[in-house]
């Protein structure tokens, strides 16, 4: 090795320190007319927000404070997507009523108890997303009456023998979420709650 190479500074790294976590790029302003694409958060860029099955529903809501998102999806220990859970099941009625059926306290409910399950998620396909407008992501979530979209797309893996057939697997490569909608559409939201208010706070919002 003819080069020499000098050795860096060796620090200390002392009380109080903190970690840097990745964060999303600030999102562009659109309009109902901007390509939907602009208004998606793009998992190839930003990780999405994940938990196992097993973990309790405060953990889950203490998580999705700290990375200020209101949907979680629920993956096995392959990364496999066993379904989604969101602020609403975590907080709303739905945990105090999958809570009494099984007979335990509300606190002793895991993600998994309350996630709706992947067969039963809707998503969108990413080849409809991409000639699509904001307007008509925003007017889809409206008539599903649906705060979040997962967009996907296909992967093609390769067959282990000549005589298997490749399998085409589902993929989440994107996430819609009406509070960040609004965010980009310049609304304010008073309050990310029930679906048709807050549906209504932003149409009132874009007509004036």
């Amino acid at each position: 090795m003819d080069r020499q190479y000098h050795t860096l500074p060796i620090r200390e790294l002392g009380p109080d320190a903190g970690f840097r976590r990745p964060t999303q790029p600030q999102a562009e302003r659109v309009s109902l007319e901007s390509p939907a694409l602009e208004a998606m958060t793009d998992l190839l860029r930003t990780s999405p927000a994940t938990i196992r099955p097993q973990a309790p529903i405060e953990g889950a809501k203490q998580f999705m404070i700290a990375r200020g998102v209101r949907l979680l999806l629920v993956v096995d220990e392959r990364d496999m997507v066993l379904g989604v859970v969101t602020a609403t099941d975590v907080l709303g009625e739905k945990s105090m009523r999958v809570a009494t059926e099984r007979g335990i306290k509300r606190g002793e409910l895991a993600a998994g108890d309350i996630m709706t399950p992947a067969r039963d998620v809707e998503v969108l396909a990413l080849d409809d997303v991409a000639g699509a407008r904001v307007g008509h992501v925003l007017e889809t979530l409206g008539r599903a009456g649906r705060q979040h979209a997962l967009v996907v797309d296909f992967e093609v893996i390769a067959p282990k023998s000549l005589i298997d057939a490749p399998i085409r697997r589902t993929m989440v490569c994107g996430i819609f979420s009406i509070s960040q909608l609004a965010r980009q559409l310049g609304v304010s939201l008073q309050s990310v709650g029930e679906v048709a208010r807050t549906f209504s706070e932003i149409e009132a919002a874009l007509s004036r």
